[in-house]
């Protein structure tokens, strides 16, 4: 695949470039210590309010913290670091098509199907890196607070949560392939996430569905077990495949 390691290489100098690295590795470390913080400081905050709570005739128990839940909190802040990530990656096609530098590049022999995979080989290895960093912070402090070996599924709970970001990403992509502004690839990415959700209230389909893999959570209490997802994270997987061939076929059809 001619140019592939060459553009490859330009994607990692324009993830760095345009900051895009230092946002990402922020958000994972903010949020991977935000997770087991928040659980950690959770009983002093009842403290707190326990007093002006029992002049209005509330009692507040005593609040006891454990690792689950500094993995619920990291369940609650996933979502927006999902976001993040998707939100960073949103105009990295789109912006080479508007301002014209894949013309040139094109010209001397680089193919589409390149442009397309290596952005989002890059893209996925980023996420890949920067996951594992947030869910690694929230292990390590998790682990020095409290004890994760109490905790059920944990790490299946992470790899269903790192499955989602790549179908999301595969979703970008798709999208990229034939609209014209960051802002609108966004709204396309929601509007899929906001279809996911309103079919998964069929509780008859819910199982079938990638939104599916956002209720992993569940795992940490033993609700349900890696099993339970197993069909969703094979249609994610094989979803996010087709869209990784849709969108190469779209962007060769695509005026530059």
């Amino acid at each position: 695949m001619r140019g592939f390691g060459v553009f490859c290489k330009k994607e990692i100098m324009e993830l760095f470039r345009t900051y895009r690295a230092i946002l990402l590795g922020g958000a994972a470390m903010i949020f991977g210590i935000m997770s087991p913080l928040i659980a950690k400081l959770t009983p002093w905050i009842m403290e707190q309010f326990s007093e002006s709570m029992q002049d209005q005739g509330i009692v507040i128990q005593k609040v006891t913290v454990t690792a689950k839940d500094s993995w619920m909190q990291f369940d609650k802040n996933f979502i927006i670091f999902l976001i993040i990530g998707i939100a960073v990656f949103s105009g990295s096609y789109v912006n080479e098509y508007s301002k014209g530098t894949l013309i040139p590049l094109v010209t001397k022999g680089l193919t589409r199907r390149a442009v397309v995979l290596s952005k989002l080989l890059i893209q996925l290895v980023a996420w890949t890196i920067y996951f594992a960093l947030n869910f690694g912070i929230t292990w390590g402090y998790t682990a020095y607070f409290w004890d994760n070996s109490v905790v059920k599924n944990y790490l299946w709970m992470g790899f269903f949560y790192w499955l989602t970001g790549v179908f999301l990403l595969t979703v970008v992509a798709f999208f990229s392939s034939f609209l014209g502004s960051p802002i609108q690839v966004l709204l396309g990415v929601a509007g899929v996430y906001i279809l996911l959700n309103m079919l998964g209230m069929a509780k008859k389909i819910e199982s079938f569905l990638p939104i599916r893999l956002l209720g992993s959570a569940s795992l940490l209490s033993g609700e349900t077990v890696p099993g339970d997802f197993a069909v969703a994270s094979g249609i994610t997987a094989g979803v996010s495949l087709i869209l990784v061939l849709l969108a190469v076929t779209l962007t060769r059809r695509r005026k530059l």
